[in-house]
């Protein structure tokens, strides 16, 4: 099932954990958020964004994040990524956040799918699929020149809306590393 959220709905955060309890389930292991994107293009650094704003929160956050804006993995790293991973982080879902473009009524949703994304898609690349969840944010309108779209995208709706998701995911941690405590008590 799939759900939407536009981030400038005040109860946006909390649906979105909530979407994330959903499609995740039951855990044992602390989650691995995988943010794609690059910040060569304003639109396009959703991902790295929402990973550095999840590192800031140190203790807040308790999981694992691969993807900032220092380091960031671009679409064409998540065939190498997914593998490494997989053996890192055995048993842990991975929760994988990306920019993406659709219908001009769409432009500024958060959705959270419970299944996999396949990166650069909306670039027409055919890269394989990565992440257990998926968290994609609608920067920009679908056109034939969608990457340009990405440069003119406003960065305050990209940072807006990394903050939400980043907020969200801290918020899913913190509640999922409360249930551990009490399980392991």
């Amino acid at each position: 099932m799939d759900y939407a959220f536009h981030f400038y709905n005040s109860m946006a955060e909390t649906g979105l954990m909530m979407a994330l309890v959903r499609c995740l389930g039951e855990s044992a292991a602390p989650p691995v958020v995988l943010c794609i994107g690059s910040d060569l293009a304003v639109g396009d650094s959703l991902g790295p964004i929402t990973g550095t704003l999840l590192k800031r929160k140190g203790a807040e956050f308790c999981g694992f994040v691969y993807g900032t804006l220092k380091t960031p993995v671009t679409a064409k790293e998540v065939k190498y990524v997914n593998d490494f991973l997989r053996k890192t982080h055995p048993g842990s879902k991975i929760i994988a956040v990306d920019a993406a473009v659709g219908e001009d009524s769409d432009v500024g949703l958060i959705k959270v799918s419970g299944s996999s994304l396949r990166p650069g898609s909306g670039a027409n690349k055919r890269l394989g699929k990565v992440g257990d969840v998926s968290v994609l944010g609608i920067v920009a309108r679908k056109s034939a020149f969608s990457y340009s779209l990405l440069n003119l995208t406003r960065l305050n709706m990209v940072y807006s809306m990394a903050e939400t998701i980043a907020d969200a995911i801290a918020s899913l941690s913190i509640r999922e590393n409360e249930i551990r405590k009490i399980v392991n008590a």
